[in-house]
């Protein structure tokens, strides 16, 4: 079993509703097991024209699914449960899945990079990461996610609802 962090964000329709019901998804995949979750924020949107808030967690899972399987999982949920067309580069999403870590793996491939290649520079992930792996180091830069969250430079808004 590995341990692994996923990133859920929401920026239409019932946000919090969809954002739940993600949870559930990724919980009931064969070889998955929810483990801890986030609280739930409202963020304003980073890398998109929307002019609309989201709602951004993230949740811990033991999995016996490989980096690979495990990827191509959380795409179908976003796919078939959520209807998820990716034609509008971070364009507006029922749901959006992120493979954040997968272990302690450093995975650098066409279509599939973790530890995921923003995190980093996101306050709307790593606050929710932080509420439930503040100690957890990041693979690459060997920094706790804590300290990385203390020490980014953004003007994104977060807020805990």
């Amino acid at each position: 079993m590995t341990e692994a962090y996923i990133a859920l964000g929401s920026n239409v329709g019932d946000r919090e509703l969809n954002l739940l019901r993600g949870v559930a998804e990724v919980g009931n995949l064969a070889g998955c097991q929810v483990t801890a979750l986030s609280s739930f924020y409202e963020t304003s949107p980073v890398g998109t024209d929307s002019t609309g808030t989201f709602f951004n967690a993230v949740l811990r899972i033991t999995t016996e699914l490989g980096p690979r399987q495990l990827l191509s999982a959380l795409l179908d949920i976003e796919e078939r449960v959520f209807r998820r067309e990716r034609s509008i580069a971070n364009g507006p999403r029922s749901l959006d899945l992120d493979l954040l870590l997968y272990g302690e793996q450093i995975i650098t491939e066409t279509d599939l990079i973790i530890p995921h290649p923003r995190m980093t520079e996101r306050r709307f992930v790593l606050q929710p990461l932080s509420d439930i792996g503040a100690e957890l180091l990041h693979p690459v830069a060997r920094i706790s996610i804590g300290h990385l969250l203390k020490s980014l430079n953004s003007d994104e808004t977060v807020t805990k609802l």
